[in-house]
């Protein structure tokens, strides 16, 4: 994948939310492998990891199996044309802030990373120390709690 550009609400790169599953497929091949979701997960899903690009996707049922969740530990992505992964936690707060994105909450996660979370803007930033390991971000939701699919 050429473009490792997150963009917020919409995808990563050229892989767009809302993308069925043959469309991400003719886009980037076959997973490495998929997971089927447990049955105590909230919601019931399919995650596609292609673990040699670092990208997990996820397609709910509830969206028809749309691609609505992108999680990754690429080193190479970027987020508003900077490469986030070589950034301090400080750091990337600022890139936030500089884009006016502030309301952002912070924890502490059991297993000993923390987790910075802009609620609005549906992405999770997971730090070990002051390293970033892994982005999850998805697909914006309304305030009606209505998923907003970007346009194709």
């Amino acid at each position: 994948m050429v473009n490792k550009e997150i963009r917020l609400g919409k995808g990563l790169g050229k892989i767009k939310f809302g993308l069925t599953m043959e469309e991400v497929e003719a886009l980037l091949g076959e997973p490495e492998e998929i997971e089927e979701s447990d049955e105590e997960d909230e919601f019931e899903h399919q995650a596609w990891n292609y673990w040699e690009e670092g990208y997990s996707l996820y397609f709910d049922k509830e969206d028809d199996y749309k691609l609505s969740c992108i999680e990754t530990a690429n080193r190479d992505v970027k987020l508003w044309e900077e490469r986030i992964f070589e950034m301090s936690r400080d750091q990337v707060k600022q890139l936030f802030a500089d884009h006016g994105y502030e309301d952002l909450e912070e924890e502490e996660m059991e297993t000993g990373e923390t987790r910075i979370s802009y609620e609005k803007e549906m992405i999770d930033l997971y730090f070990d120390e002051d390293q970033l390991i892994a982005v999850n971000f998805g697909v914006f939701i309304n305030d009606d709690l209505e998923v907003v699919w970007p346009e194709k």
